[in-house]
């Protein structure tokens, strides 16, 4: 009940202006923010990796990155999980959300349980938010191991990664099905104008 509530609202505040916002912020956050971001998690990095970019890490190799980054380093990997990470799970998510639900909306499958697909974004939301909360517990007690948050964190960045890669698989998805479903709707009706 309370996801197909969540799934309504969403539905409800989706509009082609709002769709339209999420994508151009979107598009600007990744032009002008992004890389600025990628190249000080690289430097901060190094050639150790970091887990929030790995799909499968184990808790062995969080604490080796832990090692590998340093006092400033691990100060620096939290600091960029509560600045810039609180923010881009919010662009992505306001954008794919906004996104799907308009064209699913659009292509009249609100009601039908490929409806609910437009919370795939704010599940990926929220497992990159528990994922730097776990991962920055890590960061912050080293040299102690914290294993119950090193156990945790693997399983929530993959988890991470399949509901926000499979976002994008679905809003391609849904803008084939809204691309098929207006041309079908035009050769029906040729003199009839879809607004």
């Amino acid at each position: 009940m309370l996801l197909r509530n969540i799934s309504s609202w969403l539905f409800k505040i989706s509009n082609g202006w709002v769709a339209l916002t999420g994508l151009t912020i979107f598009v600007l956050f990744s032009v002008l923010i992004l890389p600025a971001q990628s190249s000080q998690a690289d430097e901060i990095s190094g050639e150790t990796g970091s887990p929030d970019m790995s799909f499968f890490y184990s808790s062995q190799n969080l604490f080796n990155m832990a090692e590998a980054y340093g006092e400033q380093g691990r100060t620096d990997y939290i600091r960029a999980r509560f600045t810039f990470d609180l923010v881009w799970p919010l662009v992505y998510g306001f954008f794919l959300s906004s996104s799907i639900s308009w064209l699913i909306k659009r292509a009249e499958l609100s009601e039908k349980p490929l409806g609910l697909l437009n919370l795939v974004p704010v599940l990926g939301v929220l497992f990159d938010y528990f994922e730097n909360i776990t991962t920055s517990w890590v960061m912050f007690r080293y040299p102690q191991h914290a294993m119950f948050p090193a156990m945790l964190a693997p399983f929530l960045t993959a988890t991470k990664w399949i509901f926000v890669g499979g976002s994008f698989v679905i809003l391609i998805f849904v803008i084939f099905i809204f691309i098929w479903k207006t041309i079908r709707s035009r050769k029906r009706s040729p003199n009839q104008i879809i607004g």
